[in-house]
């Protein structure tokens, strides 16, 4: 029954595909868009990893072709929009969960259902990251690689005020709201904030919502998905507390900023930590004139909840059975190579690779991290909430939030009261 369907090109969502025909000489060609995600050896141009591994994979399936374009990330999304409107979408995307579940739910991609074995799950292990390649119905993400946000402080200037002794710099590297309130102390006067909680726009917004709700135990989402959850005691708390901080002179608000600027200001020594840390911000803007150490964000049971990233694929549904398969294979086999999981600069999803960072000639000696510390990260990953309905409305009530609370417009009750009735309204 399942030959049959396929032959007649009709898929696990019900969705028709052409008969699987369309073929230029017997070759089945497929389109292949990705976002410079993968790091390149030596000096070699964008793309030339990718076309690499595709050469590699032609050379194993000899009845496909894939044709690779390189997009950006500043017009890519716009265009890959263009093209799905156009009826020119790629038949694999290589991006992340929030736009690619956005296409799955608006019906332009086909499910991968099949992919999804009780193995393939068990393997990946993580529940939260295994949710986040779905719309709660289908599977519409094939993940390669994951990797945890988390924040980056400057040595130097952590010793000079004093902070450092707050900070645990052993094992996991975790440490306590505690600490931390002791430690942003330790700036007040010194000419340099402690940290910046930009609120410019959305940009790395991330970042703050992962502080916040660290503090005190708070949920930016319920675990359902189905409510934003920010307006708890917990989320009034922090909020509180680093409106306090700010007004103190220990923190910067970062009201004409967003992640962007705040890193650059991290790379020039004008604040001292940066809550937009991570693998490729670390390669970006890595300084020669300091030494960046990487820690968790603080919580008040000293176990973190960490914001993260998850790279990986979609399939287009371009009426194709015959690209649909192709583009299946392809996948497959991008995800099944450790060392491309490696180029990413990421860490496996499949626990059966194991920690591929233990042996330091694998690590990427040009990000100046310790990828075995930042491997154990991965295991305080808490819910993905990206996916959620109405995540894009929610953003922008966020920044929004936090321009009231700290410009003193509305206080943080009525600030965050605000912020839950429109994000919710809007999912």
């Amino acid at each position: 029954m399942a030959l049959s369907l396929a032959a007649a090109g009709i898929f696990a969502n019900g969705t028709k595909e052409a008969a699987a025909s369309p073929k230029d000489n017997g070759t089945t060609t497929i389109t292949f868009w990705a976002f410079p995600t993968f790091f390149q050896n030596g000096s070699n141009p964008v793309g030339t990893y990718e076309q690499e591994q595709i050469k590699k994979f032609e050379a194993g399936n000899p009845g496909i072709k894939v044709k690779l374009e390189t997009i950006d990330f500043k017009s890519g999304p716009d265009k890959i929009v263009a093209a799905i409107e156009g009826g020119t979408a790629p038949d694999v995307l290589f991006d992340a969960p929030g736009r690619i579940i956005d296409y799955g739910k608006k019906g332009k991609l086909v499910n991968l259902n099949d992919m999804f074995t009780d193995a393939l799950k068990k393997d990946f292990g993580n529940p939260a990251l295994i949710a986040a390649c779905s719309d709660g119905k289908n599977y519409y993400m094939y993940p390669i690689s994951a990797s945890p946000f988390y924040m980056g402080i400057n040595k130097e200037l952590w010793t000079k005020t004093g902070a450092i002794k707050y900070v645990n710099l052993e094992g996991d590297h975790t440490w306590t709201t505690e600490n931390f309130i002791k430690a942003m102390q330790c700036f007040k006067g010194s000419g340099v904030p402690g940290l910046s909680v930009y609120c410019g726009g959305q940009g790395g917004d991330q970042g703050t919502r992962a502080l916040v709700s660290n503090l005190y135990g708070a949920h930016i989402a319920n675990a359902q998905g189905t409510k934003y959850t920010i307006d708890s005691p917990e989320g009034i708390k922090a909020l509180k507390l680093l409106k306090q901080m700010v007004d103190d002179g220990e923190i910067d608000a970062g009201m004409d900023i967003a992640a962007a600027d705040e890193l650059q200001l991290f790379a020039q020594q004008k604040v001292a930590s940066t809550i937009c840390w991570g693998t490729s911000n670390a390669k970006n803007y890595a300084s020669k004139d300091f030494t960046a150490l990487s820690v968790p964000f603080p919580s008040d049971d000293g176990v973190p909840e960490l914001e993260y990233l998850i790279n990986g694929f979609c399939v287009f549904n371009n009426n194709n059975a015959a690209k649909a398969a192709a583009a299946k294979k392809f996948i497959a086999f991008l995800c099944g190579d450790p060392a491309n999981v490696i180029q990413t600069g990421a860490f496996p999803v499949k626990s059966s690779m194991g920690n591929l960072y233990k042996d330091k000639a694998l690590t990427n000696a040009a990000l100046g991290l310790d990828m075995d510390l930042l491997s154990r990260f991965t295991k305080y990953y808490g819910n993905y909430y990206n996916t959620m309905n109405g995540f894009a409305n929610m953003r922008t009530e966020w920044w929004n939030m936090l321009q009231y609370i700290f410009s003193g417009k509305k206080t943080v009750e009525q600030a965050v009261a605000d912020y839950a009735k429109a994000s919710n309204a809007g999912m």
